[in-house]
């Protein structure tokens, strides 16, 4: 048995299977809603019921919250409709026209920017120029079928520079957790020249390049390798509004590729770079600011009415960013675009 959904104000609808969540089927189809993690943990695909009647799979409770479940919102990938459904949703621009694809991936290149941080090049297939929007993630595909999300940090017009050697190429950050199944692997035992299984692209946070508002951009952490994809995006198509980049990290040695932002600052006049330090240690001799990286957007930008945001990072970061922001600053809240970058211990919590 199946039903049908139809997401507003898009008009779009598609059919969905008796129990299948209703983002995987608007994957399957081609249809663009949000959405990040797909295991019910970030939020990021919360829409709105209209009419009909879903039944949920498990999910957390700061992605969807008890009150906000009985004022008629679901979270789409943990969302089965048991009749025809009408849901209320922000679409995403062209979803459809790019694939997802599996394909083997070999390990090019590891290097540390930082302790706990591997930055991986992947040597793509020889004949393949994959296709992805600046933002987006793949997942890697482990033994047992289970999954581990990257966003891709290199534009997709740079794929063929990021190796040096005219392969197509892609590069991500992947910080260390402890225990983690695939990070205990590839800080331990990877090695260059490995092949991988990945498939992609996943995820609604992109640029979206028609938007003539400045952009601030938020990220925490590893939240920086989107964040930095979509500012060669954006360099590369020459937009012409402002655009800030603040990256909030702990301590110094987290700013894994400060001096590539500061050089892309110089370079770019378009865009300004503010890193922010939570916790900076003595030795950093930190000058720089101090405190939340979302505080540090509100004392520069009081009103943020006319902007765009896109914040990428800790979930924690994204949902105080999201709240503050459109609460305190009157940034709309269609205008706030976000990845929360959810790891095991995140979806399990």
């Amino acid at each position: 048995m199946s039903f049908t959904v139809t997401v507003q104000p898009s008009g779009h609808s598609f059919s969905v299977e008796r129990d299948e969540p209703i983002l995987m089927a608007a994957i399957r189809q081609g249809v663009g809603l949000p959405y990040g993690c797909k295991d019910g943990a970030c939020g990021s695909c919360k829409s709105r019921l209209k009419q009909g009647r879903v039944i949920h799979g498990a999910h957390q409770a700061k992605a969807l919250s008890t009150a906000e479940e009985d004022a008629g919102w679901v979270l789409t990938c943990r969302a089965a409709p048991q009749t025809d459904v009408v849901l209320e949703a922000r679409g995403v621009v062209d979803a459809g026209d790019i694939p997802v694809r599996k394909m083997p991936a070999r390990v090019h290149s590891m290097s540390r920017p930082a302790p706990d941080v591997m930055l991986l090049r992947l040597q793509l297939p020889t004949n393949e120029q994959w296709r992805y929007r600046a933002g987006q993630y793949l997942e890697f595909i482990l033994p047992g079928g289970q999954r581990r999300s990257y966003s891709m940090a290199n534009a997709p017009h740079r794929q063929l520079e990021v190796l040096g050697t005219g392969h197509p190429g892609i590069e991500l950050h992947l910080r260390h957790m402890p225990g983690g199944l695939f990070t205990d692997q590839v800080f331990s035992s990877l090695k260059e020249r490995e092949i991988l299984r990945v498939e992609g692209p996943f995820g609604s946070f992109f640029w979206r390049e028609n938007s003539p508002k400045p952009l601030i951009l938020l990220a925490s952490g590893t939240g920086f390798a989107p964040i930095k994809a979509i500012i060669e995006q954006m360099r590369s198509k020459r937009f012409e509004q402002p655009v800030v980049l603040y990256w909030g990290c702990r301590s110094r040695v987290d700013l894994y590729m400060h001096s590539w932002a500061r050089e892309v600052a110089s370079e770019w006049p378009m865009l300004r770079y503010e890193p922010v330090l939570s916790e900076p240690l003595e030795s950093d001799a930190w000058h720089g600011r101090v405190g939340w990286v979302h505080h540090a957007v509100m004392q520069d930008w009081p009103d943020l009415s006319m902007h765009q945001v896109y914040a990428c990072g800790a979930p924690v970061m994204v949902a105080a960013a999201q709240a503050d922001l459109t609460r305190l600053c009157g940034l709309p809240l269609e205008e706030f675009y976000a990845d929360a970058f959810t790891s095991a211990a995140d979806q399990s919590a």
